[in-house]
């Protein structure tokens, strides 16, 4: 009698009469940049089943399928939902009818999405060539079952879809069954996928002539069906065998899709809603799908893991998950887990300290056990302390204060120069306001943590550390603003999206202090100030400058709700007393920006953390601040709804109705659970004073003859300086507010307390002399105004760009040629001539196919001195003009195919110095980008920096 409930269950479900997946509609996020898959998948699932109408990795097709294709290539078993990355598609099948063929033109299918249907764990589509496939899905395991019409039936198996293939294999077992590896390359580095592959129909086969691909002949005869059943695994393909051991259920297509949407109405059904509103009742219930789709199950029903040492472990006690997005999701997605799923938040926590003892260091943005380092800070920090401080503590908190510490000390992304000098500058790390602001935010959740585990000195140290976003901070503006060799960088706009700011602008960072709302409102002049600040975000003109960023959408002023770090803003009407102004912007965004159609998401998924803020905010509460027990509260959108908590306890809309319409802005995580904490954290610890670093204010970094250096002490200090010169020679500490320099010269300066007692972080600035002063360049050529260097000068100021040219130290042409003319003010012998380029063919900088140098005596008639291939010869031309000779050089070829970064000077040595007052440089651009290129089309770009002649 005990299984009554749940074969009763499994019968509702399978009749149609679920109570919550009536409500999910797969596809939203399928059109306009919602990056999202329609296919078959469990809760948390390692398998997403789902077809393919993309296999370029395309920015639209990053999930492998987009609502607008009309063409389906296969159906693969691994997705990825809403991210900016085109990983996985892995092991992918496709149903052939007619002439076999291992083109995928031809292998292909048209369909129409009148033929298409898909609810959670289910998948269909009647394909144009009349086969039905249709798609379910166990937690490791994907189904297909296959309708053929008479005639020729055939299933292709392809290895090579999408990911560069690194290595595989195709092993036929038997007549029925294959085994297969496939271990492939993109975003990730090195990612393992490994099948146990049963036809319920015995086969015969082709290999084609590599064996990346086989054809499985099933011959010629009437209509019939087809079932398929992979075990999948990133362990082996032993372990890929034993999960479809286990979770195998026969042939039974049927009650595998019944069991996942069984599956799929008990996570759902953790927050029962009732609302007359059938869109909302839609998008709900699809964002709360959405929200359930990552982080994976990665290990075997074992317990075998891949480790991020590429070693199998055995997880004991807990289960081991991949996919973390950080960087999006411990904003919402996990804190909305930490409150309605809390073992599996343990999960990812014991996950999070398994790769930290098997990598190093904690994930930033771990995919298939590969740590990937995409986007910025070190954000399983917060994850780990918003759940510590929420009562989910069933974890080594010594050994997890130990990771986070060795995270934040890491040896790469600016953290030595962060720790340095307490922020990072432009010339220390592109991206450089943002990675302060996040670090600054992490740090402090790594404080509360050195609290609670009773470490007062690792306590003040990462205080301290989270107070640098108050070196950014430009009084005179009120943004966050870039700094460069100790000043701010000039000219400045908040609403130029550039390399300084991550996937976003000053605007849309400057206000990340979510740990220092208090703070933040003082330093922007009181709380009447900061509301006008508020006030002018949300209705500022919407037009951004510099850069096109696919991520900025969702616009309304500079308030971007389409990426993550605005997510949080309009709640910050709160912290000063306008809760009604919250309100409003909040239900426009739940109104305007979310709806049940395809296009129903205004940006990215991003692994659920979209759809994580739509289910906070429709339920009235967010947390602004992972990491502290408080939740920000407005007006329920719902009508009604019911969170069933895991201890028993229940949070009804009527309470967050209630408190809100009473005046409260925010409510604590106990008041909703009854679970009173005892939080160390919250006792007193007396703080070091911070006092924030010096600015260096000069108009520029190079000068001619002498430059005016200028300090900007914080209120209430005085700076401090002193003087390193290229020799070495070092002066005392002096106080002036400015000074006058004439040579090459590094300068330290730190801010004091009036009363001496407490002082900054010293920062450096460098400043040379231009070795050329009486040099003029002439650019013949129009540089993209994000990639200036400084200007015309900026190639001849004798300061080398490093290969990090996101710091903005390059000058960028993009779909031209780079000609300049440089007029040395006198005829010279010129014995040597030097031009410096930049790769990253991933970012379209390709180097230029050759480099010509040509002389002139007026300026006006030039003559070839050399030409310089991005080969191993060199072309010279004598100083006649006439005779040509060509002779193998000892630099290397920089290939377009090679991603990683490079810098290769396109030098000319002459045999016979040549007289001229002026030279021509000419390098000619790669052209449209090929056809195995992300960017295909596009114009590549030249990056140049240093000319120079000897």
């Amino acid at each position: 009698m005990r299984f009554l409930p749940i074969l009763l269950l499994l019968s509702l479900v399978g009749s149609g009469q679920s109570k919550y997946i009536q409500w999910v509609n797969p596809f939203v996020g399928t059109a306009g940049h919602g990056h999202t898959f329609p296919g078959a998948t469990t809760p948390f699932g390692m398998v997403q089943l789902s077809p393919d109408t993309r296999i370029d990795g395309s920015w639209d097709g990053c999930s492998g399928y987009h609502y607008s294709d009309s063409i389906i290539y296969g159906f693969s078993h691994t997705h990825l939902s809403g991210t900016g990355c085109s990983d996985y598609g892995d092991i992918m099948l496709m149903p052939m009818t007619g002439s076999s063929d291992f083109d995928l033109k031809k292998y292909s299918a048209t369909f129409s999405h009148k033929n298409e249907k898909a609810s959670p764990g289910y998948y269909s589509v009647l394909l144009n060539n009349g086969i039905k496939v249709e798609l379910a899905a166990t937690t490791r395991t994907g189904w297909h079952r296959y309708q053929f019409p008479k005639g020729k039936q055939a299933v292709i198996l392809d290895l090579k879809h999408r990911d560069e293939l690194i290595d595989g294999s195709i092993n036929i077992i038997n007549d029925s069954t294959i085994r297969v590896t496939r271990i492939s390359k993109a975003w990730a580095q090195e990612q393992h996928a490994y099948a146990n592959i049963v036809f319920s129909k015995p086969f015969l086969y082709q290999y084609n002539k590599d064996s990346s691909k086989v054809i499985f002949d099933f011959g010629t005869g009437p209509a019939q069906t087809l079932v398929i059943k992979a075990g999948y695994s990133i362990v082996s393909e032993a372990g890929a065998k034993m999960n479809l051991e286990a979770e195998s259920v026969g042939n039974d297509f049927n009650m595998v899709r019944r069991q996942a949407e069984m599956s799929w109405e008990k996570e759902l059904g953790k927050i029962e809603v009732r609302d007359s509103s059938v869109e909302k009742m839609k998008t709900f219930y699809t964002a709360l799908y959405h929200v359930m789709i990552h982080p994976n199950i990665a290990m075997d029903v074992d317990g075998s893991y891949r480790g991020r040492d590429n070693r199998i472990h055995r997880a004991e006690g807990f289960t081991y998950y991949t996919v973390f997005s950080l960087w999006d999701t411990f904003r919402a997605l996990h804190p909305l887990l930490t409150l309605i799923d809390r073992k599996r938040t343990l999960d990812f926590i014991k996950t999070f300290l398994a790769q930290y003892q098997d990598g190093g260091r904690l994930p930033v943005w771990e995919l298939s056990s590969n740590e990937t380092d995409c986007m910025i800070g070190y954000h399983s920090v917060p994850v780990i302390t918003d759940a510590y401080m929420k009562g989910i503590r069933n974890f080594d908190l010594n050994l997890a204060l130990e990771a986070m510490k060795k995270s934040a000390n890491w040896n790469h992304l600016g953290l030595p120069a962060y720790k340095q000098q307490g922020f990072l500058m432009s010339d220390d790390e592109s991206e450089s306001v943002s990675k302060t602001l996040e670090y600054a935010y992490d740090d402090w959740c790594i404080y509360r943590m050195a609290l609670e585990a009773g470490e007062a000195e690792t306590a003040k140290e990462f205080y301290l550390r989270s107070n640098a976003w108050k070196n950014l901070l430009d009084p005179s503006t009120l943004f966050m603003r870039p700094r460069k060799n100790g000043g701010w960088l000039s000219p400045f706009e908040p609403r130029e999206v550039n390399n300084h700011f991550t996937e976003g602008n000053s605007w849309q960072y400057s206000f990340f202090v979510p740990h220092d709302i208090i703070g933040l409102n003082a330093a922007m002049g009181g709380k009447y100030a900061f509301e006008a600040k508020l006030d002018s975000l949300f209705n500022a003109s919407s037009a951004t400058t510099g850069r096109t960023q696919a991520d900025i959408t969702g616009m309304i002023g500079q308030y971007a709700h389409g990426n993550e770090p605005s997510h949080h803003m309009a709640y910050l009407y709160n912290y000063i007393g306008k809760p009604e102004k919250a309100k409003k912007r909040i239900h426009q965004i739940l109104k305007t920006f979310y709806h049940s159609g395809p296009d129903g998401l205004i940006g990215n998924e991003d692994c659920g953390q979209m759809s994580a803020w739509y289910v906070f905010s429709a339920m009235g509460l967010y947390p602004v601040t992972p990491g502290t027990n408080l939740y920000a509260l407005t007006e329920p959108y719902l009508s009604d709804y019911t969170v069933l908590l895991e201890n028993g306890r229940k949070l009804e809309a009527s309470y967050i109705n209630e408190a809100y319409h009473n005046g409260k802005v925010y409510l604590t995580h106990d008041k909703i659970t009854g679970e009173k904490l005892e939080q160390k954290s919250n006792l007193s610890l007396e703080l070091p004073a911070y006092i924030p670093a010096p600015v260096i204010h000069s108009s520029s970094m190079s000068f001619d003859d002498s430059l005016r250096i200028r300090f900007e002490p914080a209120p209430g200090t005085l700076t401090y300086y002193r003087l390193q010169s290229a020799d070495g020679e070092i002066s005392e500490w002096r106080n002036d507010s400015a000074i006058w320099i004439s040579r090459n010269q590094t300068i330290t300066a730190v801010n004091r307390s009036s009363a001496g007692d407490a002082s900054s972080l010293p920062v450096t600035a460098r400043f040379f002399k231009n070795p050329h002063p009486d040099w003029e360049v002439k650019l013949l050529s129009t540089y993209n105004p994000q990639y200036s260097a400084g200007g015309p000068r900026g190639i001849i100021d004798g300061i080398q760009g490093s290969v990090d040219w996101r710091k903005g130290e390059w000058q960028g042409y993009q779909g031209q040629d780079f000609e300049v003319i440089i007029d040395m003010r006198k005829t010279m012998p010129i014995r040597e001539f030097h031009g410096s380029f930049l790769q990253d063919t991933r970012s379209w900088i390709l180097m230029p196919t050759l480099v010509e140098y040509s002389v002139s005596a007026d300026g006006k008639n030039f003559k070839n001195a050399g030409v310089v291939l991005n080969t191993k010869l060199k072309y010279s031309i004598s100083g006649d003009g006439k005779n040509v000779k060509s002779e193998e050089v000892a630099f290397d070829t920089v290939d377009p195919k090679d991603y990683e970064i490079r810098v290769r000077n396109f030098d000319l040595q002459l045999t016979d110095p040549v007289e001229a007052r002026y030279v021509k440089a000419k390098a000619v651009n790669f052209g449209k980008l090929p056809d195995w290129h992300a960017g295909a089309g596009f114009e590549a770009f030249i990056f140049v920096d240093e000319i120079d002649l000897k």
